[in-house]
């Protein structure tokens, strides 16, 4: 789930969750406490109890009044027993009231305890109280809501019964019911909290307690583990995005790795390379110097090896150089159009000289139109013929050398042929031998080994010219290089 749309639920779970809560919990409870308020007062609920609540609590002594009034009608000396201003007063006390009895400017009945001084001086005398019931409040120390019941004693005494209702014994029931509405208000919007946080906690913390862990095995090292994402979302997103990172950081290391073994291999074959030659010089040297060439033709024999020799050194150094060059992408071209057939003529004619002093028999054929171009670079592209015919030298295993240079034309492109009676490459060598550092293992037995770059470095160069090369072999019988590349076309506008 993504992120944006969890924060969305949370929000409107948040806002409406509660309303639902609370209007269900102030349902329950207030229906609770009417109930309640109806079996304790014996009236039916109604909004003015909640506005009023002294005021509705005093309306439900109705009754007793009503029994009060026509006692006092009827028997008014009753109201001198104490048992029945006991028993009055019991049913008071039910409705959150008690009895005050007045007989002659004197307290004679008190149903609550205390001090009640302060609501004495405030009641209404004999004859100045409501005689229909209805309810008198009385402002001042002692605020009170009361019903009032006017009798004369048998003796001629006046006296007033009143139905009090004080203020302060009811308000600590309804703040007792306001506070616990807001407790459970409180309470169930802590419920909502905790759990929507949760909720969102538990959605973030688990993929990022992953990448956290991916990112402490990264930074120990180790790269080999998969980081799998759930689903949709920003954190879904990010964890692909790390595990992108960690694949990329992989093939960076695989990367490095193979480089490092790449360059061990260049450093050993240069080395070994090297050595050869170097070897070869210093023992000649040694012979000049201890007068082994005691002749004309020994001395030109061995002035000739060590020229030679120094040569090899030569190209050796000079592959390595454009190695670096090609490591790095900086191989200098100069592209310019060329004529096939001059070009082509040129390069065998050098070879031609060349091989001649090998014994190795050279043979040239151009099959192109003598006007066709392409856009080439002439000393890239002759590198290439070089180093193709310089491997097919290397590896000569015949007493008969023999080497063809074909020029096809195939369409819009020409196709380059460099054919030798070789050795030959194994089918299983034939697809890595344009891989750097790959040498077959029947070239590795031979004394004459190379870098193993310089095919890496035609494959560089023909692809660069945007073309492609490939190679045949038959094992024994010798091997055949092709590379075409397109002919220059203009093009008139």
């Amino acid at each position: 789930m993504k992120l944006r749309t969890r924060l969305i639920i949370a929000f409107c779970a948040m806002v409406i969750g509660p309303v639902l809560l609370i209007s269900l919990f102030v349902f329950g409870f207030g229906r609770a406490k009417i109930r309640t308020a109806e079996r304790t007062l014996g009236i039916e609920f109604s909004m003015h109890y909640l506005v009023n609540s002294a005021q509705t609590v005093n309306e439900s002594t109705a009754p007793i009044w009503e029994d009060l009034h026509r006692q006092a009608q009827d028997d008014p000396d009753r109201f001198r027993t104490f048992s029945y201003l006991q028993e009055v007063n019991e049913q008071l006390e039910e409705k959150l009231s008690f009895l005050l009895l007045i007989s002659g400017g004197d307290i004679y009945y008190q149903g609550k305890q205390g001090d009640l001084s302060g609501l004495t001086g405030e009641l209404p005398k004999y004859g100045e109280g409501e005689e229909n019931g209805r309810s008198v409040y009385v402002e001042g120390d002692y605020k009170a809501i009361l019903k009032q019941v006017d009798l004369k004693f048998s003796d001629g005494t006046l006296a007033s019964a009143y139905l009090v209702t004080a203020v302060k014994d009811v308000m600590p029931g309804v703040k007792g019911v306001i506070f616990q509405t807001v407790a459970g208000i409180l309470l169930i919007l802590l419920i909502m909290a905790i759990a929507m946080t949760f909720w969102i906690y538990r959605g973030v913390n688990a993929p990022i307690s992953k990448l956290r862990v991916a990112a402490r095995r990264i930074a120990a090292g180790d790269l080999d583990f998969t980081l799998e994402a759930d689903g949709e979302g920003e954190i879904s997103e990010l964890t692909r995005d790390f595990e992108r990172m960690r694949q990329r950081l992989q093939e960076t290391v695989r990367e490095k790795e193979r480089f490092d073994k790449e360059n061990r291999e260049l450093i050993s074959n240069i080395s070994h390379d090297l050595k050869t030659p170097i070897t070869t010089i210093k023992g000649y040297v040694e012979g000049i110097i201890d007068g082994v060439a005691d002749t004309p033709e020994k001395m030109d024999h061995y002035i000739r090896t060590i020229y030679n020799k120094t040569n090899d050194m030569d190209r050796l150094i000079n592959e390595l150089t454009f190695y670096s060059k090609i490591d790095s992408n900086r191989i200098p071209y100069n592209f310019t159009r060329l004529n096939v057939a001059d070009f082509f003529e040129d390069c065998a004619e050098e070879l031609c000289m060349d091989l001649e002093e090998k014994s190795i028999r050279f043979t040239y054929e151009n099959q192109v139109a003598r006007d066709t171009r392409i856009i080439a670079d002439p000393e890239q592209l002759k590198r290439v013929i070089n180093n193709i015919v310089g491997n097919s030298v290397k590896y000569m295993d015949k007493a008969k050398g023999t080497i063809d240079l074909r020029i096809l034309d195939v369409g819009d492109f020409i196709q380059v042929e460099i054919e030798d009676n070789g050795k030959g490459i194994d089918s299983r060598d034939l697809v890595n031998i344009f891989d750097r550092f790959y040498r077959t293992d029947t070239a590795r037995t031979n004394t004459e080994n190379g870098s193993g770059i310089g095919l890496s470095i035609v494959k560089k160069i023909i692809e660069d010219h945007s073309g492609q090369i490939w190679a045949g072999s038959i094992p024994g019988q010798g091997t055949v290089m092709h590379f075409v590349i397109r002919k220059y076309q203009e093009t008139t506008v």
